[in-house]
């Protein structure tokens, strides 16, 4: 369980307890970032939390109790950092990906995190760039592995066999479109043509 921050004031220690309740077995908390309370002179201060699975807000009512709004690392789909004189505002798109080699398969939205401390929001910033650089790089590796296997194996000469030419085209058209996309090298797609239209 990790300690309360240093630069928290006391009163914001009960709504870290309630962040820590939030934990599943294993995941641990990376940074965390506190809304100003200037900009929550309507509701209780955000407490915003980058752990190593997902990206967590708790949301706590006036009169007690919290609600928790959570997002998976791999249905980020963006993040925008706004750094201004007094505070930080933190804005992430999301999708709802449902596998691995799907982005934002589901209606994205937007998250808006208004009036953070600055150097909490720059460390969950810093975070959630991370990771959705290395979910993208995922993504794309996964893609090149499901492209592979689709055309991997395809001979023009026994369309009978393993499929028709139409295939083989269409085979063909998808690589010119992964190498369009820069998704696969110019190499990559050499090697895939080959093998779709080797004899």
């Amino acid at each position: 369980m990790a300690d309360f921050p240093e630069s928290f004031e006391p009163g914001l220690h009960r709504a870290f307890e309630h962040l820590q309740a939030t934990l599943i077995p294993g995941e641990t908390l990376e940074a965390v970032a506190v809304q100003r309370r200037a900009y929550a002179l309507r509701h209780r201060r955000l407490l915003i939390a980058a752990t190593t699975g997902r990206l967590i807000c708790i949301q706590r009512g006036l009169l007690g109790g919290y609600e928790v709004i959570d997002r998976r690392w791999q249905d980020l789909e963006g993040v925008h950092l706004n750094v201004g004189v007094l505070a930080a505002d933190l804005s992430v798109q999301v999708g709802a990906s449902t596998d691995l080699a799907v982005e934002g398969s589901g209606s994205p939205h937007r998250l808006e995190f208004t009036g953070l401390r600055k150097d909490g929001a720059q460390a969950v910033y810093r975070i959630c760039q991370a990771q959705d650089q290395a979910w993208r790089e995922k993504r794309r590796v996964r893609e090149l592995e499901e492209m592979r296997a689709r055309s991997g194996g395809m001979q023009l000469n026994t369309a009978a066999a393993q499929g028709t030419g139409a295939d083989a085209v269409a085979r063909l058209q998808q690589a010119k479109a992964l190498l369009e996309a820069r998704l696969i090298s110019d190499s990559e797609y050499e090697s895939i043509k080959a093998k779709i239209v080797s004899p």
